[in-house]
């Protein structure tokens, strides 16, 4: 049912709320409600539940939903008080200001003392690890008052049993507990309080998966223009570094290659010293400066692994540029501040460690880098949910990323809605994937326990990048072999103009892509390579580590095995395993991968 008392941001029936796209007012105070908010209304207004879970993407508007949430309660005295829990202080802070802004004072400062606070405030914003540092002083003050707890990115109440433990002994005499995520989906098995898990029916499995009350996924958003569409452009290109005994390795970025030589092959790359960030930083700028041809303000993020990186990404910037970006640690003082400044400035760029990652609102940002060795499915979303928030139609977002297996894996599956999943089990002791799927799991999770070693391992020599694909709406583009940096093939994409509709974007990229393919008829129609021309064996080479590197992606995209895949292309196009075929053979087999690449789905 609708509310006919919400006032500020009224739950018009839902027929005559077509996808609302406001222009961007404060962060969680939209002047209108959008269609999926206004539904959600509806539906906890007329189950009035006590817990409520709703995963909607980032930059959907979660926060303008919860706090029209919160107002309506208030008013109907349903509850007393109001308690936001959120990650960082960052965050809590700017609840504290998107709840003054509606009209609802929190006290971003309540740290348990003893339950108290003025009675200006209508409630407290506290964050996880406050909660977990005295969650008996957090259950007194819920105890006191009938209180709506919101608990914001609740997945981070999995960070730790002590805080799931300590968020649940807090909050559980709360009168209302309302839940938001926008990436519900964990690596490891730590429950989240006030979260509904139910068997998974479809594969008879047992494992357990959350049940969220209301959904709003990318896919949606997107198709309702209310989240940019994300270009992701991927580098390849070769590493050299020198192993602990004092060997030299040498190999491609994103190449088959083992978890250890993947690990050091994406730290030589993302090394400030060596070739491969500057070509990529550049490239980065570059695409920058055109979508500010259409964005005046459009901003750009570097996110990286460690201050050290962070601090020489920044002088590398401030070389390509002449100007100096803002940066961003998290353990200084004034980051939040540096953020807002940012954020109401139209300087360029700024370099992030993991503080901006999740949560914190700067919608002018519009290019990204995802120079970090995190690669998780969650840390993943949340780093590109930075660059979602649209402000109005046509924006589009550029995420430059290694092509690493794992990150174009996630790249192409954006549009994919995910569940936290608890008690991952092997259905058969014979099934050696699910094995495998199963101590991936767990490697993400004690992902940063073996970080240290990895550094130890070995010592960058030297990297140098190529352009390699870009991925957009689960389909690859890009020119067949290595495309080096600052060249016209690469400019084809770096040149996409920056306002343009989801559906222009596609369009401009086949046509690019048929373009190419045009391109490449010609030149094999020209006369035979004479002795200057590359050698067949290396060309060979180039062409096969090509078609295993989309095969491995189109795994990462279908699930299908890369043996089925290499035989259905083997049946359409004709010729021998690729080991024994001609280069005509391998590049048909290519060409086919990428046209079912970019079919629509």
């Amino acid at each position: 049912m609708s509310d006919p008392d919400l006032s500020s941001g009224v739950p018009a029936p839902l027929a005559e709320l077509p996808p609302a796209y406001p222009a961007r007012a404060a962060w969680g105070t939209a002047t209108r409600l959008r269609a999926w908010q206004s539904a959600a209304l509806d539906q906890y207004f007329s189950s009035s539940p006590r817990d409520f879970l709703a995963v909607a993407t980032p930059g959907a508007g979660k926060t303008t939903f919860a706090l029209t949430v919160a107002a309506e309660l208030l008013a109907r005295r349903v509850v007393e008080r109001i308690t936001v829990v959120a990650p960082t202080d960052h965050l809590k802070t700017q609840w504290a200001e998107a709840a003054a802004r509606a009209g609802i004072a929190l006290d971003p400062s309540y740290a348990g003392r003893k339950g108290r606070t003025s009675q200006d405030f209508a409630g407290v914003a506290v964050t996880y690890a406050g909660v977990a540092v005295n969650p008996l002083a957090h259950r007194i003050r819920t105890e006191r008052f009938t209180t709506l707890v919101i608990l914001d990115e609740v997945h981070h109440a999995g960070d730790a049993l002590s805080w799931g433990d300590a968020v649940r002994e807090a909050f559980e005499p709360a009168r209302r507990r309302l839940s938001l995520t926008g990436t519900p989906f964990r690596s490891d098995v730590n429950p989240i309080p006030f979260v509904t898990y139910a068997p998974a029916l479809e594969d008879g499995s047992g494992v357990l998966r959350c049940v969220p009350d209301y959904t709003y996924g990318y896919a949606h958003a997107l198709a309702d223009q209310v989240v940019r569409p994300v270009l992701f452009m991927a580098y390849s290109g070769d590493m050299q570094w020198r192993t602990r005994a004092g060997d030299e390795v040498s190999a491609r970025l994103g190449e088959p290659l083992t978890k250890d030589l993947a690990a050091q092959a994406l730290r030589t790359a993302l090394d400030p010293d060596g070739s491969w960030m500057p070509s990529v930083l550049a490239a980065a700028d570059t695409r920058l400066t055109e979508v500010r041809r259409h964005v005046p303000d459009a901003g750009g993020l570097v996110i990286a692994s460690d201050q050290d990186s962070a601090r020489a990404y920044a002088a590398l910037l401030a070389s390509a540029t002449g100007r100096r970006p803002t940066v961003v640690l998290s353990d200084e003082k004034a980051a939040s501040q540096r953020i807002a400044k940012f954020a109401a400035s139209d300087e360029r760029w700024m370099v992030a460690v993991r503080m901006v990652s999740e949560g914190v609102d700067v919608p002018r940002l519009a290019v990204g880098v995802y120079a970090t060795t995190t690669a998780t499915p969650l840390y993943f979303a949340q780093a590109v949910g930075r660059f979602v928030r649209a402000r109005r139609r046509g924006e589009t977002a550029s995420v430059f990323l290694p092509s690493v297996p794992s990150l174009l894996g996630f790249a192409s599956e954006m549009e994919l809605e995910r569940d936290h999943v608890l008690r991952r089990t092997v259905r058969d002791e014979g099934d050696l994937f699910a094995a495998e799927d199963d101590l991936l799991a767990r490697a993400q999770a004690s992902e940063a326990a073996s970080a240290d070693e990895t550094l130890l391992a070995f010592e960058a020599v030297g990297s140098q990048a190529r352009f390699d694909r870009v991925l957009y709406d689960g389909g690859e583009f890009g020119h067949a072999g290595e495309v080096h940096v600052g060249s016209e093939e690469e400019m084809d994409f770096l040149g996409i103009p920056g306002l343009l509709e989801a559906d222009q974007v596609r369009d401009l990229l086949r046509s690019r892509q048929s373009e190419r393919a045009r391109r490449q008829q010609q030149h094999a129609r020209g006369p035979a390579p004479g002795p200057s021309d590359v050698p067949a064996h290396e060309r060979l080479a180039t062409l096969r580590r090509e078609l295993n590197g989309l095969v491995a992606a189109w795994n990462h995209r279908t699930g299908q095995p890369h043996g089925v895949t290499h035989s259905a292309l083997r049946r359409e196009c004709g010729g021998p395993p690729a080991a024994s075929a001609t280069a005509d053979q391998l590049q048909r087999r290519i060409d086919r991968l990428r046209e079912w690449a970019a079919r629509p789905r």
